[in-house]
């Protein structure tokens, strides 16, 4: 039996995105869906986290640290290289076993059907994620993909934000930090933050994640988009985004069913289907 859970009240509750069902109409309170961003691991395919706890002992550290935080934190390329080879070793090993999750081809299906755009934000790296979607939707088109040499990763929203200006979603800016429409322009004034944070830090800062922009300058919107996902990782990207976020909830993360940033929960990707036909998102 299919089990919904409401939305929580959100920034975002007061509008829902238009039914698919029929052709859009604009209409108070509705919003025309321009794309779907999906996680990997325990999204697309059965959750694996057995490789969190096998990552943490081949790198000595603790549950509470952060893996990707831990090497970026190494201090020097060689050691960064090693410890994530080893990280990569792992998942080279755990891709073998993947196991797609129930619904997928059906909700791919139906999203190639209306049109649907499709992307994927995620902290794996490149080869399991082709592998997943070589074995399980060689059929149905993903992109972009950002995957773990995009960074930050997750839960910062800057992944989630370079897919929205991929598709060409921008608004007006209101002087807040963001993803600038312009790449060129964006990449200059990191390096340029870099340089400055560098001084100020003795060389120890890499800078800001996402850029103070000005008001009125072109950025990313994620504001017609959906993030699905399985983590708190994706909640938060998703949130601060500015998306909304759908929980793929299983024993292990039913808590986050009633965090702040999850939007709606589903216990099968298809059942997504009928939400979107219905605009109950």
């Amino acid at each position: 039996m299919r089990r919904f859970w409401s939305m929580m009240e959100s920034a975002s509750s007061s509008w829902k995105f238009a039914p698919l069902s029929r052709p859009f109409a604009p209409a108070p309170q509705r919003r025309k869906l321009e794309g779907i961003v999906f996680d990997v691991d325990g999204t697309l395919c059965e959750p694996q986290t057995y490789m969190f706890a096998e990552m943490r002992s081949a790198l000595g550290i603790s549950r509470s640290e952060d893996i990707l935080e831990h090497v970026y934190s190494l201090p020097n390329p060689e050691q960064q290289h090693h410890a994530m080879e080893l990280i990569r070793d792992i998942e080279r090993r755990a891709m073998l076993q993947q196991v797609a999750q129930p619904g997928l081809v059906e909700l791919m299906a139906y999203l190639d059907s209306r049109g649907i755009r499709k992307g994927i934000c995620t902290r794996n790296f490149d080869t399991p994620v082709n592998n997943l979607l070589n074995k399980f939707l060689a059929n149905t088109v993903f992109a972009p993909i950002v995957t773990r040499d995009f960074r930050p990763p997750k839960p910062d929203p800057a992944g989630i934000l370079h897919i929205a200006r991929s598709w060409g979603l921008l608004r007006q800016s209101t002087g807040e930090a963001g993803v600038p429409a312009d790449p060129v322009a964006e990449d200059e004034r990191r390096r340029s933050a870099v340089e400055d944070s560098n001084h100020l830090s003795n060389g120890e800062a890499e800078g800001p994640d996402l850029l103070r922009t000005q008001v009125g300058e072109e950025v990313a919107d994620a504001s017609r988009l959906i993030m699905v996902g399985d983590s708190i990782d994706d909640m938060t990207a998703g949130r601060r985004a500015g998306a909304k976020t759908v929980l793929l909830v299983n024993d292990v993360n039913r808590h986050l069913a009633d965090h702040e940033h999850t939007d709606m929960v589903i216990s099968r990707l298809d059942e997504l289907i009928d939400v979107l036909e219905n605009g109950s998102l």
